[in-house]
């Protein structure tokens, strides 16, 4: 199927591996000019020689830290000064740490700021020039609605989410869409770090319905959808992608 947007030009944050990279891959695939974020220059550089040897445009590498007060002003002037306009935004750089009853205020602050801040912040940089061209796409990688516990990421999230709707209804006119997609249990450096092989099959066989963890291209073949111009009319929505992982019916 050809998705319409090989004349498009996209940023990916968080792009040096698991999802992120895989995003970017797979838009790489359909033609798209590529800004591609993260902190380690080294992976950026491989995904960018990766995506120029498949056949791909050369991508804009950007290493910045999303921690950094200015991150959201570097990271989207390199992006407009490599591509000339940023018609698909990828919030997906982010990072979740567990919190115990009590936690630091600088804890706290850093969550909020690497997972909702700088990604609201970033699109604040970028989405005047979207609606200036009247056509747009905001694509949010969050996280589950089901806390476990204390998590500073996953009110972040929460708050993403509700950022995001909110967006969708003042930009849905300039022909821009907003989405958030929470991933579910997919492979990647962090799953792999945390999670054994056996509670990883042990979850598969029992709490996942379609029986195996996600690979990030499952994330990003819907991030591609929702890029497109097919996608015109879906805005404003929460999209797990999670193998029916999560019990909430909305």
């Amino acid at each position: 199927m050809d998705l319409g947007i090989g004349s498009k030009t996209t940023l990916v944050t968080g792009a040096s591996s698991g999802i992120g990279r895989a995003i970017a891959v797979t838009l790489a695939a359909e033609g798209v000019q590529l800004a591609i974020m993260a902190r380690r220059r080294e992976r950026l550089d491989e995904l960018a020689k990766e995506i120029v040897a498949k056949g791909g445009k050369k991508p804009v590498v950007i290493e910045a830290d999303f921690l950094q007060e200015a991150a959201p002003q570097v990271i989207a002037k390199a992006a407009l000064d490599g591509m000339g306009s940023v018609d698909i935004l990828i919030n997906n750089a982010g990072g979740s740490r567990a919190f115990k009853l009590h936690t630091a205020e600088e804890q706290w602050n850093e969550a909020l700021t690497l997972n909702f801040s700088r990604q609201r912040q970033l699109t604040d940089r970028l989405v005047d020039q979207m609606i200036t061209k009247k056509w747009g796409r905001i694509i949010n990688i969050t996280g589950k609605s089901e806390p476990d516990g204390i998590n500073g990421a996953f009110c972040a999230k929460a708050a993403m989410h509700s950022w995001s709707k909110g967006m969708s209804r003042e930009v849905g006119k300039h022909g821009i869409t907003v989405n958030c997609i929470p991933p579910g249990r997919i492979i990647s450096e962090q799953i792999l770090r945390n999670y054994t092989p056996e509670y990883r099959a042990w979850q598969s066989e029992h709490e996942i319905p379609v029986g195996e963890y996600g690979q990030p291209e499952d994330i990003a073949n819907l991030v591609a959808y929702l890029s497109s111009p097919l996608a015109r009319y879906i805005t404003g929505t929460v999209i797990p992608v999670d193998g029916g992982l999560r019990r909430y019916q909305f």
